[in-house]
């Protein structure tokens, strides 16, 4: 998986910055780091390094992680100073080939405590928050730069939070799905809408986004170009903001559906302190499309089969069945192989931070039986099963058609259950 920030030298604090006054001794600093960059002498930069960071990065290593940032964005043309939050301090650094975010952090000494290099950060203060008609929750539109565009989302603080308060990045499922969990395939539940509103109510704070290339989140990247790892990549940069966000005690990831897997993957050597699997995969994504597809004609189910085993000898099929152009279609197929190549239970197994996996017995596209290999692939994780809920996490019979009018229905209530078993979950860990 391709890592987003371009450049980390060493990150010895977490916090968001506001604009304030710039103190003079960083000031002083900062334009050292210009001038002795801009003349190729990271030695010179290292001497003023405090013991912490030369304990965290020999003089070899930093030499050669400057050279490769002159490589990637040349000069270093300006720094401006944007806020400071004792002991960092924020710059935008304008660079020849592009603009990142530069925090500082001095000790007593003078000496860099912490230096970081990371793309620019959206400024989401009390200013931008949006109107909400939640009681609960003040709602703040966030817009994180990544490498191939932007990605939007909502960041919904608690009303009533005192101090820092644990927040819940919520990775949306397969599909063209947005930040409030619905599609124009047929879904408006508002799941996600939902469960941050009621997440606020009880004292938790949440991000939730549209998908790369949905809603107004943008992207040069191509269909035919698109990787599930591409996915994940982008929840990594959230979860990088979100802990360097002073508003927030712990950053936790809940991953729905595909968002499941998406969310392993993310959470693998990041800040986080627990995931949250909701309706997630136990199988491999061919495994998963074969078993839905059986309620399908046999030709479909043929058809596919063909598509699928092209895909595992690393080919693509130019022409597939037409009921099958929404799935398989030829400039989806590299991302279904890409989906393909990862198998949920050995992702799961691999994170070391405490694990929730929840899922309803009504669910018609992912089955108990996913949840409980989940659980098999990871012993320690808490696993628990929502009796009658359904895959856009509401009460909902076990019949198919009104189970899916549910996924219509933006007023009904998400299930309780879920909420306190989340709440229960985060609180054990904040």
């Amino acid at each position: 998986m391709k890592k987003l920030l371009p450049l980390i030298f060493t990150l010895l604090f977490a916090s968001v910055v506001y604009a304030q006054t710039e103190p003079a001794n960083y000031g002083v600093i900062v334009n050292k780091f210009k001038l002795f960059y801009n003349s190729n002498k990271p030695d010179s930069i290292y001497k003023i390094f405090g013991p912490e960071m030369r304990n965290a990065l020999t003089a070899d290593q930093f030499k050669a992680t400057t050279a490769q940032l002159k490589t990637q964005l040349g000069a270093l043309n300006q720094t401006t100073f944007t806020g400071f939050n004792d002991p960092i301090a924020t710059y935008d650094a304008a660079f020849q080939n592009g603009t990142l975010t530069l925090r500082l952090s001095l000790n007593k000494a003078g000496q860099i405590i912490g230096l970081l290099l990371q793309p620019a950060q959206p400024k989401t203060t009390a200013a931008t928050a949006t109107t909400s008609s939640d009681p609960d929750m003040i709602e703040i539109p966030v817009m994180q730069k990544v490498f191939t565009g932007n990605i939007a989302g909502t960041l919904g603080i608690p009303k009533k939070a005192t101090g820092k308060v644990p927040v819940v990045l919520i990775i949306a499922g397969s599909g063209p799905t947005d930040r409030d969990g619905n599609n124009p395939l047929g879904v408006s539940a508002n799941s996600y809408k939902l469960l941050a509103s009621a997440l606020a109510k009880n004292g938790i704070a949440t991000l939730r986004y549209d998908k790369r290339m949905i809603g107004q989140s943008t992207s040069n990247t191509k269909e035919a170009d698109l990787r599930f790892d591409d996915y994940a990549d982008d929840a990594i940069a959230l979860i990088g903001m979100l802990h360097s966000d002073a508003r927030f005690s712990s950053v936790f990831v809940l991953g729905h559906s595909e968002g499941s897997l998406v969310g392993m993957l993310a959470c693998a050597d990041q800040p986080v302190a627990g995931f949250i699997s909701v309706a997630g995969a136990g199988e491999r994504a061919d495994k998963i499309l074969t078993e839905q597809l059986k309620s399908k004609p046999q030709f479909v189910q043929d058809a596919f089969k063909v598509v699928l085993d092209s895909l595992r000898k690393g080919k693509t099929t130019d022409r597939v069945d037409p009921s099958l152009f929404g799935l398989a279609r030829p400039s989806v197929q590299p991302y279904l192989r890409s989906w393909m190549y990862h198998e949920p239970k050995a992702e799961l197994k691999k994170l070391k931070i405490p694990v929730l996996i929840l899922q309803g017995t009504n669910d018609l596209q992912i089955t108990v039986a996913d949840a409980e290999k989940l659980k098999k692939a990871k012993s320690d994780a808490t696993l628990v099963i929502i009796p009658g809920m359904n895959h856009v996490l509401k009460d909902a019979p076990a019949d198919k058609d009104k189970n899916l009018e549910t996924y219509k229905d933006p007023n009904l209530p998400i299930k309780p259950e879920l909420v306190t078993n989340i709440v229960a979950f985060i609180n054990k860990l904040k």
